[in-house]
């Protein structure tokens, strides 16, 4: 009954969301499934677990609240300004309107390898996006697939040194840099991205062929394009400039500066610390102050600044709470024996280790629909074991980190449903582009990983194929 209910949970989670039966309703009543086939208390599964826990929806919306705000408030005064408009238009002219998945990939993928916050990241390009689809004339999913590609895939688990949440796990609990596994990183994270692009490239000429085209959500802004009324890119450019460089800096001098520079009291040595030490206030300060430099620079919104960021922090909301939903459903599933006993197997199976590894991190990822989530429970509970069959913990640290971002794009992932309540889609409408780029391509790369990574002698070969050769 235990392994059946919570199946059954994360089944009728993923046909709810592909049904597109609101997802807070849909976590909610798949929580309760869970909590009554495991035999978990009612009331502690729902406010505890479901809400309040380390994994709980509350704690994750409390973690957030202000990151979303700051992201839906910068994103709503780049629109209304004609700020993203500006500089939609000017990379179109550059590189030609047919080029905007391209630009949307590298642009995503410049935000969150250099520290930006996935969520922050598809709030930041939504209204350049909105501008560069509609002058391209290209469909909707396929903007929201390279958001996928660029800010949710190779930037995050596969390229060595990235500062994201994914590879700091590993990297504390494995006593490894965030530059292990270094050629492994960088040629599974190139496969990534270019299989990634082909399969967009392939999908945009398909859609052409058929004549489909740009249309805009329900509560899209996007006013007839008149050049002579939007600044020049150039001006444009800046609050996005300050939002980056305010987040990236202290990392760069941090890197720069010395020990004993660090080690310093002064005020600015503080704030640095600060900023480095804050991995959601930081960008967050960093996105009001774009905020309010494109409320002095843009008199399109400087004479109503007030009711714009008003707007922006009512859109930030649903996001949010949509986000939070899942998440919870996720904090109550790794309370139940079933999930433990599932995560235990995969550890003592008789399977090769490097597949063993594989299955075990992609199953808790899966159930939980977080590939940080799922990378610090198996990095807490699982890990311990593979480095005592001798596991590499480089190779363990890059091969791990990559795995934990393939099946915990599922439906019921949290960024995933925040990227389409972000865009205004449901999951009929994009999961399938969002599918290849998040789940089939990163797992089939991650695959031949491991192979490769066998047939370099960074692991004995029979870790891959349980052959002894």
């Amino acid at each position: 009954m235990e392994y059946l209910g919570l199946f059954s949970a994360v089944l009728l989670l993923i046909w709810l969301a592909l049904r597109g039966v609101d997802i807070v309703f849909a976590a909610l009543a798949c929580s309760v499934l869970v909590i009554v086939t495991n035999g978990l208390p009612l009331a502690d599964g729902l406010i505890q677990h479901f809400g309040l826990g380390p994994l709980g929806a509350f704690n994750f919306a409390g973690k957030f609240f202000l990151l979303f705000v700051a992201g839906a408030v910068f994103g709503r005064v780049m629109g209304d300004s004609h700020a993203a408009a500006s500089v939609a238009l000017a990379l179109v002219r550059k590189l030609g309107a047919h080029r905007a998945l391209w630009i949307t990939t590298l642009a995503c993928a410049l935000l969150t390898y250099g520290g930006v916050v996935v969520f922050v990241v598809i709030f930041a390009m939504y209204p350049l996006g909105l501008r560069l689809l509609q002058e391209a004339n290209i469909p909707k999913r396929l903007f929201c697939a390279a958001l996928a590609l660029g800010a949710g895939t190779f930037t995050l688990t596969a390229l060595p040194g990235t500062p994201s949440i994914q590879n700091v796990i590993s990297s504390v609990a494995l006593g490894t840099d965030l530059f292990a596994g270094f050629w492994i990183g960088l040629i599974g994270g190139l496969l990534m991205f270019g299989a990634g692009i082909w399969y967009l490239e392939w999908q945009r000429g398909i859609a052409a062929t058929r004549g489909e085209g740009f249309e805009p959500g329900p509560r899209d802004r996007i006013e007839p394009i008149h050049d002579s009324h939007y600044p020049h890119w150039a001006l444009a450019l800046l609050p996005l400039v300050t939002v980056l460089l305010t987040i990236i800096l202290p990392r760069v001098l941090t890197a720069l500066l010395p020990d004993t520079a660090l080690a310093g009291d002064t005020a600015a040595m503080r704030i640095l610390r600060f900023a480095n030490g804050q991995p959601v206030v930081w960008p967050s300060i960093a996105l009001f102050m774009g905020t309010a430099l494109a409320l002095v620079l843009f008199p399109a919104v400087r004479r109503h600044g007030l009711d714009v960021v008003g707007a922006g922090t009512h859109d930030s909301i649903m996001p949010l709470i949509n986000t939070a939903a899942v998440i919870g459903f996720g904090g109550v599933v790794t309370q139940t024996v079933g999930f433990q006993s599932l995560a235990q197997w995969a550890v003592h199976s008789d399977m090769p280790p490097l597949l063993s590894m594989f299955l075990s991190i992609s199953i808790v990822s899966a159930v939980t629909g977080s590939a940080s989530g799922g990378l610090q429970i198996f990095m807490q509970t699982l890990a311990p074991a593979y480095l005592e069959r001798g596991m590499d913990p480089e190779t363990l640290h890059r091969l791990a980190t990559m795995a934990s971002g393939g099946f915990d794009s599922l439906p019921h992932c949290g960024a995933v449903i925040a990227m389409l309540t972000i865009t205004q889609l449901t999951h009929k409408q994009a999961y399938r582009d969002i599918g290849v780029i998040t789940v089939i391509i990163p797992v089939a790369v991650t695959l031949l990983m491991l192979v490769a990574t066998a047939l370099a002698d960074t692991a004995p070969l029979d870790q891959v194929t349980g052959i002894r050769w």
